[in-house]
């Protein structure tokens, strides 16, 4: 999912990297009746005006088309989620209709049997085929599909454009250039971080991973295990943590950095450029670079090539046990479909998930066309497993960058220990 909110919300996020829940009951048996209150849970936001007056007329459009039928939110703090959505799983009668998610939480979430798959449906949505592949593939587990894709984020390069004026730079078209334009701001304004990343963001840390060939794990006979040790990833991995170097971005001060610290530092004036997030736009532009800044594609190893991005996001999904499938489906079509995607663009500035939409909405916006021509190239996501969140709880990766950055281990040995622990939460 996303790690969004101004973080509040990376997210990323980004993201949202769910809690495995548990489940001491079956998931339940639902209905369809065509009557009665449809129990919807959105997630909260910083700012949640705007979001709820998209909602709401979703609401009164869905209400006006469906008699006797009632639709009740309940906005759910993403901090909270875990114990939230537990005591779903656990007890169905108190379960939604309908519910937001982030697409890291899929596996955690199907796992306990409690969500609908929605293949069948989305197949055969109008929409369905507007829909873009990889963002799809980020609601999927076990080969079904359990959400529909609200939105999506990925993230790209913001650079200030007054610095590289002042300095006849160009905007990097490699990972190489990107390093070395990095090292001349640091060394023409030493009060400049020449990029502001951290140590502890994940997410601008495998664009370099993926982009050198390497990937985090593979699966075999429905098991997973970590890669991280190959060649090609250390090399992506290596290749972000030089980074974090004094010339750079120092490992003390940016080594704990997470994503939200990172694009705040670059928001604040203080980096020369930073990886961030269409979700990002209104944070960067509350802060002193507002109008000073422009983004490209985060590139790959070669010229014109651009790395992939890792593709969060949130997914509207249905619970099992909901006593009005039909009904809960007809919102999530609606209120995924391509009016309310565009109104939540315009309220949150969440990227839609509609091919047609991203692209009338990139005519009319340049600023969204790094991020689409970043979907079109193609997106990765992490490994579709519950395992996942523990990994990631357990900040298995960021250690490993921290080590390498700082000097505590070389990338062989700090990789080989992240491995292993990938692999010990793999079962």
């Amino acid at each position: 999912m996303r790690l969004r909110r101004t973080l509040p919300v990376v997210a990323g996020l980004a993201l949202l990297a769910g809690c495995a829940p548990t489940q001491s009951a079956p998931a339940g048996a639902g209905a369809d009746d065509k009557t009665g209150t449809v129990r919807v849970w959105l997630f909260d936001e910083a700012s949640r005006a705007p979001k709820e007056a998209a909602v709401k007329d979703a609401i009164a459009e869905f209400k006006a088309a469906h008699q006797g039928v009632e639709v009740d939110v309940q906005w759910v703090p993403v901090e909270g989620r875990a114990d939230k959505f537990s005591g779903a799983f656990n007890d169905p009668a108190n379960a939604p209709d309908v519910a937001e998610f982030g697409n890291t939480d899929v596996s955690n979430y199907a796992a306990t049997g409690a969500l609908a798959d929605l293949t069948g449906d989305l197949a055969s949505w109008s929409k369905g085929k507007d829909l873009i592949p990889t963002v799809v593939d980020t609601a999927k587990s076990g080969g079904k599909t359990y959400g529909l894709p609200w939105y999506t984020g990925v993230r790209a390069l913001y650079y200030r454009t007054d610095v590289f004026t002042e300095l006849g730079l160009k905007p990097p078209t490699t990972l190489a250039e990107l390093t070395d334009d990095a090292r001349r701001i640091r060394a023409a304004k030493p009060d400049l971080y020449g990029i502001s990343v951290g140590g502890k963001y994940t997410y601008a840390m495998l664009p370099f991973l993926w982009a050198n060939g390497g990937e985090l794990a593979q699966e075999s006979d429905g098991k997973w295990k970590s890669t991280v040790t190959g060649e090609q990833a250390r090399s992506g991995v290596t290749q972000y943590a030089d980074l974090l170097k004094d010339d750079i971005c120092p490992p003390a001060q940016c080594a704990n950095l997470t994503g939200t610290q990172s694009v705040t530092a670059f928001a604040g004036g203080k980096a020369g450029m930073t990886v961030g997030g269409d979700f990002n736009r209104k944070a960067v532009d509350q802060g002193a670079v507002k109008g000073k800044y422009a983004v490209v594609p985060i590139p790959g190893t070669t010229a014109g090539s651009v790395a992939p991005a890792f593709a969060g996001g949130n997914l509207l999904g249905v619970f099992n046990a909901s006593k009005h499938r039909g009904l809960a489906l007809e919102f999530i079509e609606l209120l995924g479909g391509a009016k309310y995607q565009e109104k939540m663009y315009t309220a949150m500035g969440n990227l839609p998930t509609l091919s047609s939409v991203q692209q009338k909405l990139a005519a009319n916006d340049p600023f969204l066309k790094p991020f689409v021509d970043t979907l079109k190239a193609g997106t990765k996501f992490v490994p579709a497993t519950p395992a996942w969140s523990k990994i990631d709880s357990q900040n298995v990766l960021p250690t490993a960058v921290q080590q390498i950055a700082t000097g505590g281990k070389d990338p062989a040995a700090a990789l080989t220990d992240a491995a292993a622990a990938m692999d010990k939460a793999f079962g």
